[in-house]
């Protein structure tokens, strides 16, 4: 049985745990930033306290039911899976929220650890996620980074497929998908390409140089 001494600085340390790595979110404007993680952090501990307190109290006396402790602490990674599917946000080519999502599950699994009394893991644990999450950002903006663009292309006649594409290309683009529709009423072919960029590429140069092909009347140009 735990005391009232050993609850409070358990759910003490939860909250500052799942606080530090909170305060790293809320730093960069995101919608679960230091208060939700906190609570996150500090809900698991209580979980976790819970859990224990069960076994304690109903194992002694029960003579065929067998308790499992990690049974109730379970529900909280279920729980916080729902709660990361709400900051993650899909649009087209592009997922935002993954990190934060991420951050809040292991921000779960900090206070279940803390909610158990195995504190070296979980103080281990914040070091290595906030050390991840501030010196990795550095590298990460060095890295290149994959862009996605659909191209929308309306030449007056067939047979432009190939200089399209070699025009494409040549500016160390690569072409994911391309469709094509053809209009006989305005005897035009329609095209839809889909390219992925990766590092910096002129995308301006690259709209003049399809504008340029002979035949082709309209290009335009939107984000994956």
């Amino acid at each position: 049985m735990l005391t009232i001494s050993d609850i409070l600085i358990r759910l003490l340390l939860g909250a500052i745990l799942g606080g530090v790595i909170g305060f790293e979110r809320e730093s960069h404007g995101r919608p679960a930033g230091f208060r939700t993680h906190l609570l996150v952090s500090m809900a698991s501990v209580l979980i976790m306290i819970v859990s224990e307190e069960y076994y304690h109290i109903f194992s002694p006396n029960s003579e065929f039911i067998r308790i499992d402790p990690a049974r109730i602490a379970a529900g909280a990674i279920t729980g916080v899976g729902f709660l990361g599917a709400g900051v993650i946000i899909k649009s087209g080519f592009s997922v935002q929220g993954l990190t934060t999502a991420a951050c809040l599950w292991i921000v779960s699994t900090i206070g279940l650890s803390v909610g158990a009394g195995l504190y070296v893991p979980a103080i281990a644990t914040t070091s290595i996620a906030v050390l991840a999450l501030w010196s990795l950002r550095r590298i990460e903006r060095r890295m290149a980074t994959l862009k996605f663009r659909h191209i929308f292309i309306t030449a007056e006649s067939a047979g432009k497929e190939t200089e399209i594409e070699e025009t494409i290309t040549g500016m160390k683009a690569k072409i994911l998908n391309t469709d094509y529709e053809y209009d006989n009423a305005a005897g035009e072919v329609r095209f839809n390409i889909t390219i992925s960029i990766k590092g910096t590429i002129n995308l301006r140069e690259l709209f003049t140089r399809l504008v340029s092909i002979n035949g082709v009347g309209k290009v335009a140009m939107k984000r994956g």
